[in-house]
């Protein structure tokens, strides 16, 4: 079988490495890739946002599967056009893709088909958003969501009433952010803790993944401004087998079911990003592929071929398959680039992943924002690589992956110390 995978991040990287390894896989092809991944497998240099030079990426390599890594492909119809076109493809259709691209759409889904979420109010103008936050709608503390794709970092937490008219002005009067930030969403702000929660889903229905944790601040402590993700752990303590039947049952068949009504069976990875609220746990957001940075610790605790669920998935008959996962947790950490999440230096020299690879040759190094310089690895991006390790415990796994990352230097190279932290005891 010859696979394409869509992207050319850390996600895509993990998903090239863990799907090559497959029994019955020939080749794997990722579109653009980066120069990390070109170590692995082979790369084309394809705009992984045009659907139509990807599929013709695809016919002229005859692939047999491709695999969707990031969102922008799957907003701009790549599902839809490849299965016009006879060709399996692991990823939904534009209208179901709206429950990431549009967090107005995905909050109105959920409203009709009765998934818990928080209360929230969908602006269409400044004055508007204003109006609502000065009524204390959702009282002092909320949550301002910019509708379309941002990138991971549309999404501001406001402590005040203050922060969040500053939010407004920022997202919709500004535009920092683009056409997503046109329309916003305001939400009464939850309380609990956090998890992804992964289902692969041929439509009907949901194999669920081992469930994650990730780390979205900047800063130790979850301080400091949003990013894409500093690092992630698997799996999260905090779903069992009883809170995992029961997202099933309250979020994900409903989900499923409602996009059956609407007209766009869901076939792909569906993200759950929940809050375990004391009235259970509710939705977030959802994301219509892998997560970044979760993928770099899910796909490696895979025990199995992958490669045959993505097409069971892809073609509908997964019915009541399982994957079976290492019970080994894995911990990521994200190495960043100098002034991620904002203005980013790039070109800075890689050094130490020939020390990794020599001292702990069972830790992987996914790739990111770099590129080749020579021999060697530049920075050319905010999130440069993630380091993966495993452990017999938490604990074990965390300590490998920053014994490893220490090994690796680059100037400006930044990342959190307390990845994984929540999991250990107290």
């Amino acid at each position: 079988m010859k696979i394409l995978v869509v992207g050319g991040g850390a996600r895509e990287h993990a998903l090239c490495w863990r799907l090559s390894r497959d029994p019955g896989v020939d080749r794997v092809v990722c579109a653009p890739g980066n120069a990390g991944i070109a170590r692995e497998c082979t790369t084309v240099a394809v705009d992984p946002a045009d659907p139509e030079a990807l599929l013709a990426l695809a016919e002229q390599q005859q692939i047999d599967l491709t695999v969707v890594g990031p969102e922008a492909a799957l907003a701009r119809g790549i599902a839809d056009l490849f299965s016009a076109r006879g060709r399996p493809i692991f990823g939904p259709r534009r209208l179901a893709a709206q429950l990431e691209t549009s967090k107005a759409f995905a909050k109105d889904f959920m409203a009709r088909h009765r998934v818990p979420t928080a209360r929230y109010r969908v602006c269409s103008d400044a004055d508007q958003a204003l109006t609502a936050i000065r009524a204390g709608e959702f009282g002092d503390t909320l949550v301002v969501k910019a509708d379309g794709l941002a990138g991971g970092k549309g999404v501001v937490v406001a402590e005040t009433r203050e922060d969040a008219e500053a939010a407004i002005r920022t997202v919709m009067v500004e535009r920092h952010y683009g056409d997503a930030g046109s329309t916003v969403v305001l939400e009464e702000r939850l309380s609990g803790p956090e998890v992804s929660f992964f289902v692969i889903a041929d439509g009907e229905f949901a194999v669920p993944l081992v469930a994650a944790q990730d780390h979205k601040r900047i800063f130790d402590g979850d301080r400091g401004p949003n990013t894409g993700g500093m690092g992630a752990f698997a799996p999260s303590r905090l779903v069992d087998e009883a809170m995992r039947d029961c997202i099933l049952a309250e979020i994900v068949r409903p989900v499923l079911h409602g996009l059956i009504i609407e007209g766009s069976p869901y076939r792909g990875v569906l993200y759950c990003g929940l809050m375990l609220t004391a009235d259970g746990p509710k939705v977030i957001e959802f994301n219509v592929r892998f997560g970044d940075p979760e993928a770099q610790v899910v796909l490696p605790m895979v025990t199995e071929p992958l490669t045959p669920i993505l097409w069971a998935a892809a073609t509908g008959v997964l019915r009541s398959a399982r994957v079976a996962f290492s019970d080994e947790p894995h911990v990521g950490v994200v190495l960043a680039a100098a002034g991620y999440p904002g203005e980013v230096r790039t070109g800075d020299v890689i050094t130490g992943l020939d020390r990794v690879a020599a001292d702990y040759p069972d830790v992987r190094v996914f790739h990111a924002g770099v590129t080749a310089q020579g021999d060697g690895l530049v920075t050319s991006g905010g999130r440069v690589m993630t380091v993966v390790a495993k452990g017999t415990t938490h604990h074990a796994a965390i300590a490998r992956a920053y014994a490893a990352a220490g090994l690796i230097h680059f100037d400006g190279m930044q990342y959190r110390r307390d990845i994984a932290a929540s999991a250990l005891p107290l």
